[in-house]
């Protein structure tokens, strides 16, 4: 039985390069991780009094970073902390477009709202490293 399927599949191996090539070239990959790119950049709080005046500014640590990948908005699709300098990085990435925010947690904002700063970024290379500008975030006092 097994050498009948062997010679079978033998009749039809002229048909194996062109299925690995079809295969091999036709797939696209999305916006997401698999990829070799990297999207990293600084966050800072800025500490503001109500007339707007910045009084403080350190580096945020362990605050959350988000990213959506390609033109979803209804959800992120990862989060990553920064770090004790306030740096963040999301790696393995492929081309394509990406948005990059932050909150802040401001119990004091007006009107109980809470900071939000959004990148956009575009990976066109596939070893691409972008470091986005540092994002700020305002955090009244």
């Amino acid at each position: 039985m097994l050498i009948n399927c062997l010679l079978k599949m033998m009749k039809y191996k002229f048909l194996l390069p062109i299925i690995t090539f079809s295969l091999l070239f036709s797939c696209t990959k999305s916006e997401g991780i698999g990829g070799k790119a990297v999207i990293k950049g600084n966050v800072v709080v800025d500490n503001t009094d109500a007339l707007g005046n910045i009084i403080a500014s350190y580096n945020a640590q362990e605050l959350n970073v988000y990213i959506i990948y390609g033109d979803q908005n209804n959800t992120y699709d990862d989060d990553i902390n920064t770090s004790h300098d306030g740096s963040f990085e999301f790696k393995y990435l492929n081309k394509g477009d990406y948005e990059v925010f932050v909150y802040s947690d401001c119990a004091t904002c007006p009107k109980g709202q809470d900071s939000l700063v959004k990148k956009s970024v575009s990976i066109s290379s596939r070893k691409q490293v972008i470091e986005i500008d540092t994002i700020h975030i305002v955090n009244f006092i």
